[in-house]
């Protein structure tokens, strides 16, 4: 029954803050048509680390995510999620990818060549839930590859990517649920949390790097009584403000 009560207590702030109509929520059909797909992205991991981490907080953050999505906004988002690895030629069908735990990704030339290509056409990478200097290292390394002369930016506060379904003027670190229960909201040496991006040469926004952050787990415990609701509440706006941006620009 608590779990019910937050679920419903989470939809209600977060269908105020977006002025949603209950009744305009697309409807859930197998056969409906869908806009929109969830899409994680399926990585190479470096020796000696799992190599299911680009999995990680899935299928329950994803189909949390969805239903969130569906039920807050007018995107007509698919029932499942999608799981594809980079270099699946249906990459260029979706305009949205996340990728999770990316401190320990290892992407091939080949690889990175094909990133490239897809977020230069008009694609848009999310990545998420990594920590520290450490885990940042492990990032950049492969993201080189991709970018290798292009610089990674804070990304400034007027960026529309923060000024689209919502307004996120005030940043709000987003821990996962093992900071929490040491009482903190940081892993490793990763205090701060940083909005970080690559851009295109015409401003686009291409890359968006949550850093000292995991998003996952604030669509994973939605209904979990233990993870507090206002964390959950910006994950979900960070979210749908990056999946409205990859659709509009």
């Amino acid at each position: 029954m608590h779990i019910v009560i937050r679920l419903f207590a989470l939809l209600a702030v977060l269908a105020t803050a977006l002025g949603a109509d209950s009744n305009s929520a697309a409807p859930v059909s197998a056969e409906r048509f869908s806009e929109f797909h969830f899409v994680r992205l399926i990585y190479n991991a470096v020796p000696g680390s799992r190599r299911d981490r680009w999995f990680t907080d899935a299928p329950a953050a994803d189909e949390h995510l969805i239903g969130g999505v569906r039920r807050l906004s007018r995107i007509n988002v698919a029932d499942d999620p999608i799981y594809i690895p980079i270099m699946d030629n249906t990459l260029f069908d979706h305009p949205w990818v996340y990728a999770v735990e990316v401190g320990g990704w290892l992407l091939s030339e080949p690889e990175a060549a094909r990133m490239r290509e897809y977020l230069l056409r008009g694609g848009f990478l999310v990545v998420d839930d990594f920590h520290g200097t450490y885990e940042w290292e492990g990032f950049i390394d492969s993201m080189r590859r991709v970018f290798p002369d292009r610089p990674i930016v804070d990304i400034p506060a007027t960026d529309p990517v923060f000024h689209l379904t919502f307004d996120l003027d005030a940043k709000q670190q987003i821990p996962g649920m093992a900071a929490l229960i040491r009482g903190v909201t940081y892993e490793k040496d990763g205090y701060l949390p940083h909005w970080r991006g690559i851009y295109d040469d015409s401003g686009r926004l291409m890359v968006v790097i949550n850093f000292n952050m995991d998003l996952g787990d604030s669509w994973e415990l939605a209904d979990d009584p233990e993870y507090p609701v206002h964390y959950t509440v910006s994950g979900y706006k960070y979210t749908i403000n990056y999946m409205i941006y990859a659709m509009t620009h």
